[in-house]
């Protein structure tokens, strides 16, 4: 033994006692973390988790009284442990991984996918709706009862449900406007089941084989075409079809449409994607009246030393066979449609038929 200043024993000076942390199950380790980050301000989507989990946490967290500091900070550092260990997180169930490849794979696929799934799924059905177009919404909408269309409208954005209005007709978005207003005492529970219904029926629309329009196919297709065979089919459509061919002409975009279609300051941004001889070509071979105004549009908006240059060139070359020049001119076209695709340039709204 050894004695103190005071020759007092030391063996048997009181040490403080070590606090043990508590043994806790799992269900209360998850109640013990969601209160902690709750206190914290952490923003934690429960309502993602099914509603039996819901119903169990909620539980959990009324039962659970004090927890001293030294089990806190126990389950804080276990959780802090496994979040360090994850390295991959994938979603919960066939309609989380649904979500997480929404796009990746074929749309029949997903769609066959989601039927098996079935209609009651994880998650808000909510944000999915609020994905689709305006013009699918506006015929869900008709398609459905006054008290429907307003919950839809009420649980869509400000700005999508202005959209959803602007694509009814008028007397119906005045109903479903007004339908709102008797849509306060609706249950959560009401609006849910509204939600998985609606989103089912996407599940159960054909999906189309083809993206773009029979119209907009057609007009793209007979912007390669030569200029005889282009206005052969355009005739024989309006003999079939006068509306089909309508729209078919609505699609097309030719040689001749650039001085009304394309903006001045955009010229030289196509010319960049133009090889030279291809450039003669096209303008040397603009024979017809739309067609040399569409070289003169382009030899108009670039420098006047360019545009000398190539008239030069243009002298040089002589007459270009129709062929060549329908070809030079259709690479010129198929530059714009490729600058249109990337957003570099955008075409002039066209408020009649320039074909």
């Amino acid at each position: 033994m050894t004695p103190d200043a005071r020759g007092t024993s030391t063996e048997n000076a009181e040490e403080p006692a070590r606090v043990v942390p508590r043994t806790l199950s799992n269900r209360e380790k998850a109640a013990v973390v969601v209160r902690l980050l709750l206190n914290e301000g952490a923003e934690i989507p429960l309502e993602e988790l099914p509603d039996g989990l819901q119903e169990k946490l909620t539980y959990q967290l009324g039962r659970m009284g004090l927890v001293d500091r030294v089990t806190l900070a126990a389950v804080a550092k276990e959780f802090a442990d496994a979040l360090d260990c994850v390295g991959l997180s994938f979603p919960h169930g066939l309609a989380g991984a649904l979500d997480a490849v929404n796009g990746k794979i074929a749309p029949a696929t997903a769609a066959r996918l989601r039927k098996e799934a079935g209609v009651r799924q994880i998650g808000d059905p909510w944000e999915r709706l609020r994905g689709v177009s305006p013009d699918e919404l506006a015929d869900m909408a008709q398609a459905e009862s006054t008290e429907v269309a307003a919950v839809m409208l009420s649980k869509l954005d400000t700005a999508k449900a202005a959209q959803l209005l602007g694509c009814l007709p008028g007397p119906v978005a005045r109903r479903i406007t007004y339908a709102v207003s008797m849509t306060a005492n609706v249950t959560p529970e009401a609006v849910e089941r509204i939600g998985w219904s609606l989103a089912a029926q996407l599940d159960q629309r054909p999906h189309p084989a083809f993206n773009d329009a029979p119209g907009a196919r057609v007009g793209a297709i007979l912007n390669q075409s030569a200029a005889t065979t282009r206005d052969g089919l355009l005739t024989a459509l309006d003999e079939e079809d006068a509306d089909f061919a309508a729209i078919v002409r609505q699609s097309i975009f030719i040689f001749a449409h650039i001085p009304a279609r394309i903006l001045a300051r955009d010229i030289p941004a196509i010319l960049r994607g133009v090889e030279q001889p291809v450039l003669v070509n096209a303008l040397a071979g603009a024979t017809t009246d739309l067609d040399r105004e569409a070289a003169d549009f382009i030899l108009s908006n670039m420098s006047s030393r360019m545009a000398d240059a190539l008239r030069e060139e243009m002298a040089e070359r002589g007459k270009v066979k129709q062929a060549e020049a329908e070809d030079a001119m259709s690479q010129v076209v198929g530059t714009i449609r490729t600058l249109l695709d990337q957003g570099a340039i955008t075409l002039i709204e066209k408020d009649e038929d320039l074909t």
